[in-house]
């Protein structure tokens, strides 16, 4: 009996797999999620891709560390450090020019710094090519990876401003809140924008991450993140506005001001005209394969 049993149960897979469409004809994207996804549309094909880059993302620990707690440690040590003084050109205490500062800081790091790198070591590991292969629009992938940023950019500024508020007495008023969202994704946008246009000049994973430093930290220094900048020589002040990171942190500051906390609508102009150049490089120069294979 047991012997028919199996014999039966062999007949039947046999005749389950005749009767079954070959794996190598199926797409890679038709599992239901994608499937049902794609059938609603382009949008929540987008959403999905983005959802399973916010996953990939929260799984990496030294990236959630670097991205979501650093800003906040820096925070502390540089209030700590300096006191709670009044400190650049508009006289506020420490704690107030810190928190838009270091917010402009997490905005960077998550768009421009976490994108270079993580796109430079997929594209030199076949990653990219991978997924390119895949039967998904190649705008979507891109999209999803830049939403992926833009969201963790906000919520790491948004982490900010609740710590200097409850911990600092660091008050946004409530008329800034659109000017402060309004800065940030823009700044966000344009970041993006960048990263993948600088990723295309970069050969080889292991240099992503100093190429990316030793861009950031003069910018840092010289943009009012870490020091004021009106103490620094005039042409310096000058050179540091020709560059997108001065006017993002202008753009938050200015929400902090009394009596100002509008939108600075040089600096949004500033940062889109970064953002189309970023676009113009990216779309010119940005390949999904290896740069091993194309230089």
């Amino acid at each position: 009996m047991i012997l028919l049993v199996r014999w039966l149960y062999r007949r039947y897979r046999r005749a389950r797999e005749a009767n079954a469409v070959p794996t190598s004809v199926v797409p890679q994207s038709s599992s239901p999620a994608s499937a049902s996804a794609a059938s609603r549309g382009l949008l929540a094909l987008v959403l999905h891709q983005t959802r399973f880059d916010l996953r990939a993302f929260m799984r990496n620990k030294q990236g959630r560390y670097f991205t979501l707690i650093l800003p906040l440690v820096l925070l502390v040590l540089f209030v700590g450090l300096f006191g709670n003084n009044r400190i650049g050109p508009d006289h506020v205490k420490a704690s107030t020019y810190y928190v838009p500062g270091l917010s402009a800081l997490a905005v960077i790091a998550a768009t421009f710094t976490n994108l270079v790198i993580s796109l430079t070591a997929q594209r030199e590991g076949g990653v990219l090519k991978r997924r390119r292969a895949a039967p998904v629009p190649a705008w979507v992938l891109i999209a999803g990876r830049s939403l992926t940023a833009m969201i963790v950019s906000l919520a790491t500024l948004t982490v900010l401003l609740a710590v200097g508020r409850f911990a600092y007495g660091v008050d946004l008023p409530a008329s800034s809140i659109p000017a402060v969202a309004l800065t940030a994704i823009v700044g966000s946008a344009s970041f993006c924008a960048l990263a993948y246009a600088l990723s295309t000049q970069i050969h080889a994973a292991d240099a992503a991450q100093p190429m990316v430093q030793a861009i950031v930290l003069p910018l840092y220094l010289v943009s009012g993140i870490f020091i004021p900048n009106v103490n620094l020589p005039g042409w310096l002040r000058h050179l540091a506005e020709l560059f997108p990171v001065q006017h993002l942190a202008d753009g938050l500051h200015h929400a902090y001001i009394p009596g100002q906390g509008g939108v600075v609508w040089s600096d949004l102009a500033v940062l889109a005209l970064w953002a189309a150049a970023g676009l113009a490089i990216a779309l010119w120069r940005f390949t999904w394969t290896p740069a091993t294979t194309t230089v």
